[in-house]
């Protein structure tokens, strides 16, 4: 499930093809990618459920993290 989630990802951020999928990921094949999406349609909730709670901890750490000291130089300055 971890690389059909990966990929599905990479489909949802960049729009990428199947093809473009195996260009991106040369470790798998045109049909383990087409087995992985076929996979995500029959588990969409549950890999969609995923992929939400991911992007929630992700921004949690942000919010904890706070900005970076290179970033908040770059604002300071109008560069960003």
């Amino acid at each position: 499930m971890r690389v059909t989630v990966e990929l599905v990802a990479d489909v949802k951020a960049h729009g990428w093809s199947p093809e473009e999928l195996v260009f991106q990921h040369p470790h798998l094949t045109l049909g383990q990618v087409h087995s992985a999406l076929a996979f995500y349609w029959d588990h969409r909730e549950e890999i969609d459920a995923d992929l939400a709670r991911r992007e929630a901890y992700v921004e949690r750490l942000r919010a904890e993290i706070g900005e970076s000291p290179i970033v908040a130089k770059l604002r300071a300055r109008g560069q960003i």
